[in-house]
């Protein structure tokens, strides 16, 4: 890729998370070699097995404990952060990869996973020719405004909050 930017996909609404997805296939689909870091997450998402299929462009790397932060981060959970930071760091200095997405990177650094410091560090280090990406709520100003691209993405209707609506498999999860 001769000029890569940095995106940002933050907000409430449904969505983020998809479209990271898409572009990432997207990005295979025109060779480019992706890694997708989740943050926070661990476990047998559809994602992860659809993105299988594209295992010799994209590789997804899980930094979860096995659910959502609930208060104070736990010593598992910030040592799953440190890995998937340390994974990034390596992916962006190396320029092994087209497309990097830190996945909920927003909300590792809202939960103190990663600081900002460390956030804004990674953007700092992308190299000219690579894609980085960053999902999650609360996207932090200064991430927003080192950015090239934000889409702030919210709800109008949503059949969760609306109507209790669970995550459903191949649709949420």
């Amino acid at each position: 890729m001769e000029k890569g930017y940095i995106q940002v996909y933050t907000g409430n609404g449904k969505g983020k998370t998809t479209a990271s997805l898409g572009l990432s296939v997207r990005a295979a689909g025109a060779g480019f070699k992706v890694l997708i870091a989740q943050f926070m997450k661990q476990g047998d998402y559809s994602e992860i097995k659809a993105l299988e299929r594209f295992s010799d462009l994209i590789t997804v790397r899980q930094f979860g404990a096995g659910g959502w932060v609930k208060g104070k981060p736990s010593d598992k959970e910030k040592a799953q952060a440190r890995e998937g930071y340390a994974l990034l760091k390596e992916a962006l200095t190396t320029g092994e990869y087209d497309v990097v997405v830190a996945e909920e990177g927003n909300l590792a650094v809202k939960y103190g996973l990663i600081t900002l410091e460390e956030m804004l560090g990674l953007m700092e280090m992308k190299p000219e020719g690579t894609e980085l990406i960053i999902t999650g709520r609360y996207a932090h100003e200064e991430v927003m405004k080192k950015a090239d691209l934000v889409s702030e993405i919210q709800p109008v209707k949503h059949y969760f909050a609306d109507q209790g609506v669970k995550a459903r498999v191949g649709i949420e999860k």
